[in-house]
């Protein structure tokens, strides 16, 4: 199971790696390796199959050709349904998307929180390490103050205590 699982992760890297745009300096934030870090910290943390899947995948749909179609081929269902939970609706207007974005991860159940959740953790990780404190108030605080607002009272996960740290020490 593990070896059968360490490949499919390979695979979806390898997607990712192929499929995903260059980075620059003008790059807000390297999206293949912040893919790989989600990806990797629910892999750590013992997710399901889908969820650490997924969190490789997550921005598949919303940066690079790969399609709805492609990811069911390659990973499955539950996989794409995942992350088509995590992906931004851009005919949305600019301030909307957030909040519909996380509205629908909480529709669509506990494994999509849990990989929007490992996202605005490694973006907090991120932008903290680079420094960039417009990112940390405006991206991942909003995105955090989003995930609780509409988080189900009956989902509880300990990565949700831990965003609750990234938090409450980026208030």
């Amino acid at each position: 199971m593990q070896k059968t699982l360490d490949i499919e992760i390979e695979k979806a890297i390898r997607l990712i790696s192929k499929y995903f745009p260059i980075s620059n300096e003008n790059t807000r934030k390297p999206v293949l390796f912040h893919d790989i870090r989600v990806g990797t910290y629910l892999y750590e943390k013992n997710y399901s199959r889908e969820i650490i899947l997924a969190g490789f995948l997550h921005d598949t749909i919303e940066f690079s050709n790969i399609d709805e179609q492609m990811l069911t081929k390659e990973f499955g269902e539950n996989v794409t349904k995942i992350v088509l939970a995590s992906t931004k609706n851009k005919a949305l207007k600019k301030d909307q998307i957030n909040e519909e974005l996380i509205k629908r991860c909480a529709e669509n159940g506990k494994d999509a929180l849990i990989i929007k959740t490992a996202d605005t953790i490694d973006s907090f990780k991120y932008y903290s390490k680079i420094n960039n404190t417009d990112q940390l108030q405006n991206h991942c605080l909003v995105t955090a103050n989003l995930i609780f607002k509409y988080l189900p009272n009956n989902i509880e996960d300990p990565i949700f205590d831990e965003l609750k740290k990234w938090q409450e020490k980026n208030k």
